[in-house]
């Protein structure tokens, strides 16, 4: 019992010492619990929508002021042509596209239903259903309404017309297997890079690297060049089982994906390695780099739309790589676009490689801490 109760000293001794390490602990999971539980939201609102109203009428104004006021749809982009419709949802700027005909108007006083398009970006399983059937819902409430002023018309006045893009049938794995090759190279690029870096420097094998005449860039290079590698072999092995295990189509082009995967491969290793620079042990670094994995899984839209989310947990999400990377992957895989379109997530993970790099290449020492 003795043995014990010394061993119970010792440990509580080294846990009062480790400072950061017992902060870790308490203050993680409290900051998590309030930031997820504000985060979470299945329930879709404010969706960004597009509008192309080639009727200019009353009747078209009275079913959109329908949209805005179920608080589901956020009427932020007027268009002018179906080709800026489709520009719009393509870019990821609006997930909905609601279209009126230039005759919507004409048809409602001729006693017929007028059609009425509702586009929705599909590659978002959770966003899509949700506004399939909101939609549906304001058309039959409107419709309701109308013809109960108007005993007249034949059949319902509005007969919204749903079209969903990319992914039509709303097969799960089109939607998750792209977010989980990410969630597979995030992982990979910031635990086992900030632990594998904390061991070594736990066992003294960079000490060999101090009697060297190497600068601390090259150092660097050298330390993430294998785990790009990596990274690589994971998005190809993952793409191969996707296509041809989940039979996801793949829209876009390879070489295209390839390329601005680098930017969110490198993003990634420089937070690894900040991690890495900033624990002073192996369960620092791996309780720093879950506490990144986190949010990365719950606010970077891999399982929860980030539209549903409150403003200021949404500003916190653009701080995390992995959100701009799930835009490009599933961009590029589903909807078949390509760079002109993923400019803003590009420049976004290019802001984040250097930043995140160079930060890390300054802490990096040439010396045992």
């Amino acid at each position: 019992m003795s043995r014990i109760r010394a061993v119970l000293i010792k440990e509580i001794l080294q846990m009062r010492r480790d400072r950061l390490t017992l902060a870790l602990i308490f203050m993680i999971p409290l900051i998590q619990l309030l930031l997820f539980g504000y985060a979470i939201q299945t329930e879709v609102k404010h969706v960004p929508t597009v509008v192309f109203d080639q009727s200019l009428s009353r009747e078209s104004r009275d079913l959109l002021d329908a949209f805005s006021a179920s608080s589901y749809f956020d009427v932020k982009y007027n268009a002018k042509s179906y080709t800026e419709v489709n520009q719009i949802i393509d870019s990821g700027k609006a997930k909905v596209g609601v279209i009126f005909p230039p005759d919507f108007a004409h048809q409602i006083h001729r006693g017929v239903s007028a059609p009425v398009q509702v586009i929705v970006d599909a590659s978002d399983n959770m966003v899509a259903n949700q506004a399939l059937a909101i939609a549906n819902s304001i058309g039959l409430i409107k419709s309701q309404e109308m013809l109960v002023q108007k005993m007249h018309i034949q059949g319902p006045p509005y007969e919204v017309r749903v079209r969903p893009w990319y992914n039509p049938d709303g097969i799960t794995a089109y939607y998750m297997v792209p977010a989980i090759l990410g969630i597979v190279v995030t992982m990979t690029m910031v635990i086992i890079t900030a632990v594998a870096i904390v061991r070594e420097r736990e066992r003294g094998t960079l000490e060999q690297l101090l009697v060297t005449p190497i600068k601390p860039y090259e150092l660097m290079i050298g330390k993430i060049l294998p785990y790009i590698v990596l990274g690589y072999i994971q998005i190809t092995v993952a793409l191969l089982v996707g296509v041809l295990v989940f039979h996801v189509p793949i829209r876009g082009s390879l070489l295209e994906l390839y390329l601005l995967t680098l930017f969110f491969i490198t993003a990634s290793l420089g937070l690894g390695i900040l991690i890495s620079n900033l624990a002073k042990n192996q369960m620092q670094a791996f309780q720093m780099s879950f506490f990144v994995m986190l949010p990365s899984i719950l606010l970077s839209g891999f399982m929860f739309p980030r539209d549903a989310m409150p403003k200021f947990i949404y500003y916190i999400s653009a701080l995390i790589p992995l959100t701009y990377y799930l835009d490009i992957i599933r961009g590029i895989i589903l909807k078949g676009i390509g760079f002109s379109y993923l400019i803003g997530q590009v420049t976004s993970l290019l802001v984040f490689s250097v930043v995140l790099l160079i930060v890390s290449t300054l802490k990096f020492k040439k010396k045992i801490i």
